[in-house]
């Protein structure tokens, strides 16, 4: 009761209640940046990873110093390991796309129909019979390529490979028109703007592989925790084989998301220290004008832990009130961030989430239980060490002291 009467400033002690709204605001502003901040980017390595895992191999089996001639049969050996749900021979090569005067560098990537009919992220986003259209001299290309070249299903694109035939005057460029016979949508703008797909038998003869394939690609039916198939893998990939699992390829991205989010994780808790800074000056200044309540309440019998008790219970009332205002804040703008993002863009003016920077088409955030409560816990600790000195100087106030100019 005396704890939260002292909350409530008379007009002389305003600056008291000022400085308690500050803190109370600032706790609120850090608990909800900190959880907006690592849900974003816990959102944002979780959807690229999914739609990393959803278009390539979470297993690459290639082989060592030369081409991969004997795919079916390993292949169809590494069908058989437990725990692989797909297993698809791929020809990638870099080449040149052109369509109406526009240029772009891009992977023709070759497959099978059937095979591309169980890579489910392209399958499920393709235009209506798009794979029944996918033959000889036609590809399947990506919503973000599509719009850069403002070709439709049925139009034309030139790819010009490096890889041409051998004359006497060098190496030649090759180059073909194919139409495209669909166009898919995965959301990840990495692989909708820089991926065509082609039949395997057309691109081995487009990029000269004869009968062999440049990898093997294997999916998993839980690829970030079945990593202990390397070994069955290898086993029946064979000799003469290497497997490059997907971290592997994705390392160094992986790296660095992880270690911006812990380091805006730890700018952003700052904010909340500052906040418990300003709880201390709060109830400085409110030991300073209760000096002589606090030496009345100890003439009257109060005890020094009484009075510590009274501050303790201001500071954390603070702390307790901004922190849960905060966790309200953040959950909710983290639910409704797609939506918040689009009506401030629409606002401002301004893009505020580049897709073609961030590879995805949408701001994503994923609320973790654990990282919230973690927030949580830190907001309230710092706000109860933040009130420890003050209420125990408040405690040690001599009252004859307190009294004497009164």
């Amino acid at each position: 009761m005396i704890a939260l009467r002292y909350l409530r400033a008379k007009r002389k002690e305003a600056s008291v209640s000022l400085i308690s709204v500050i803190s109370l605001v600032g706790i609120a502003l850090g608990v909800a940046a900190l959880i907006i901040v690592m849900s974003v980017m816990g959102g944002f390595r979780t959807e690229f990873i999914k739609s990393l895992l959803g278009f390539n191999g979470h297993v690459t089996v290639q082989a060592v110093g030369r081409p991969l001639m004997n795919y079916d049969a390993v292949a169809a050996r590494l069908r058989t390991v437990p725990g692989v749900t797909r297993v698809a021979p791929i020809i990638d090569g870099q080449v040149m796309a052109t369509a109406y005067g526009v240029n772009t560098g891009i992977i023709a990537r070759g497959v099978r129909r059937n095979d591309l009919a169980t890579l489910k992220s392209v399958a499920d986003s393709l235009t209506p019979g798009g794979l029944n259209r996918f033959a000889a001299d036609s590809v399947i290309i990506g919503r973000g390529l599509a719009d850069k070249f403002q070709v439709r299903v049925g139009d034309s694109i030139t790819l010009i490979s490096p890889r041409g035939d051998e004359t006497p005057f060098g190496t030649t460029l090759r180059s073909k028109a194919y139409t495209v016979a669909g166009i898919y949508k995965v959301g990840n703008t990495l692989y909708d703007s820089n991926f065509a797909f082609m039949p395997l038998d057309e691109a081995q003869a487009f990029f000269n592989c004869d009968a062999s394939v440049t990898a093997i690609e294997v999916m998993l039916a839980s690829p970030e925790n079945n990593m202990g198939l390397l070994p069955q893998l290898a086993g029946a990939a064979g000799a003469g084989t290497r497997l490059v699992p997907w971290q592997n390829i994705n390392a160094g991205f992986l790296e660095v998301v992880n270690l911006e989010r812990n380091v805006m994780g730890l700018i952003l808790s700052l904010i909340i220290g500052v906040a418990a800074l300003n709880i201390i000056s709060g109830l400085y200044m409110l030991v300073s004008d209760k000096s002589a309540d606090i030496a009345i309440l100890r003439t009257m019998g109060a005890s020094r832990g009484a009075i510590m008790r009274v501050f303790l219970i201001a500071g954390m009332s603070i702390g307790i009130a901004g922190t849960l205002l905060g966790l309200l804040l953040g959950v909710v703008f983290c639910l409704n961030i797609e939506g918040i993002r689009q009506g401030l863009q629409f606002v401002l003016g301004v893009k505020l989430f580049d897709d073609n920077f961030y590879f995805l088409a949408r701001m994503p955030a994923e609320l973790d239980v654990m990282e919230v409560v973690f927030v949580t816990l830190l907001a309230l600790g710092l706000s109860f060490i933040a009130t420890i000195y003050p209420s125990w100087r408040a405690a040690r106030l001599d009252p004859v002291e307190a009294l004497r100019y009164e």
